[in-house]
Parts: structure tokens; sequence; C-alpha cells
């Protein structure tokens, strides 16, 4: 039997999202700020990858949580999701 592209995504995401849930809290949010912060501080062309790391992981969750959340926290999800693109965008290419 076939499994369609959510399905699929989900499954292969399964064995990763073990792992940051097997990861301490405090350690895991460490780890994202100190991923913003390198975005933030690094010089242009790091700083803008850091920022599309920090948006891959967003959209990664975003898109395994979308169909459990309601409307209000997918738009604030997005937001933030487009933020960090937008940043990583403007990090990588200067005008």
């Amino acid at each position: 039997m076939a499994l369609n592209f959510r399905s699929r995504v989900e499954h292969a995401s399964y064995p990763w999202v073990e792992r940051l849930r097997a990861v301490p809290r405090p350690v895991a949010i460490g780890g994202f700020v100190a991923l913003l912060a390198v975005g933030i501080l690094a010089p242009r062309p790091w700083a803008g990858i850091a920022f599309l790391l920090v948006s891959l992981f967003v959209g990664w969750l975003l898109y395994l949580t979308w169909e459990r959340l309601t409307l209000p926290e997918r738009l604030m999800r997005t937001a933030v999701l487009v933020l960090a693109l937008a940043v990583a965008v403007v990090r990588i290419f200067p005008s």
C-alpha cells in the first residue's frame, strides 16, 4: 500500500522526533537560542545559513503539527517561519 506524502514525512520524522524528545528541554532550547545568536552575531553568509537552519526546523515542526493546530496557532507559526526566512534572505543576499 502506497503512503501519501504526509504519511511518509511523518514516518521518516518519527526517529528524529523521538531523539529530540530524549534531549533535556533546557539543552534543546539552549541549542535553538545558540543558533539564533549565531544568526544575529555572525558575519553575513554564516548568519543567513543559521537562519535558514532555524527556518527549516520551524517549517518542519509546522508541517508535522499543522493538522492539530487551530487557526491562530497556524497564523502565528507561519508568521515566525516567514520572518525567519526573510531574515535569512536579507543576511545571505545583502542589497
